[in-house]
């Protein structure tokens, strides 16, 4: 085990001593940490308060970019559905990660292998529904207003 993936296990450990969860990440690029995060769900009413989407949000203010090209995030369990978008829409290079998600499940941390699961069903399917209702007005689409604005 390389030193970044036991930087995570740490931070991992010691948010399970302040009544957090077993997830640490550490976000790195150049061999230097550039971003690190635990769970905070214990701390915040937060959703999205994820180790590794910490990790990359703190990364993003350091470099005050939101590209994350040419970094590596290492986790201390496999990133959920909403970290591995949120990691492959900034531009990390790859993720390590020490605990699977069935040793997730296993302990009762099913949530991330649950909205896998949907994801991989058709959109109808799915148990969460995302339903289209498109602008009809071009003048008052979000997106092509941004369109017309960017070149001018």
């Amino acid at each position: 085990m390389n030193k970044w993936m036991q930087r995570a296990i740490e931070l991992a450990l010691r948010n399970i001593e302040q009544g957090g969860q077993p997830f640490g990440a550490v976000l790195v690029k150049n061999e230097e940490i550039i971003g690190e995060g635990v769970n905070e769900l214990h701390l915040h009413p937060d959703s999205t308060g994820h180790a590794e989407l910490l990790a990359v949000r703190r990364a993003q203010e350091k470099l005050q970019s939101i590209d994350l090209t040419g970094t590596v995030m290492y986790a201390s369990g496999a990133p959920c559905p909403m970290c591995f978008g949120a990691m492959a829409m900034a531009g990390v290079d790859k993720a390590y990660f020490a605990n699977s998600l069935e040793e997730a499940i296993s302990i009762g941390l099913s949530r991330s292998s649950e909205v896998y699961a949907d994801l991989l069903k058709l959109e109808n399917e799915r148990s969460f529904r995302m339903i289209h209702m498109p602008v009809m007005d071009n003048e008052k689409n979000p997106m092509q207003v941004w369109y017309k604005c960017k070149d001018e």
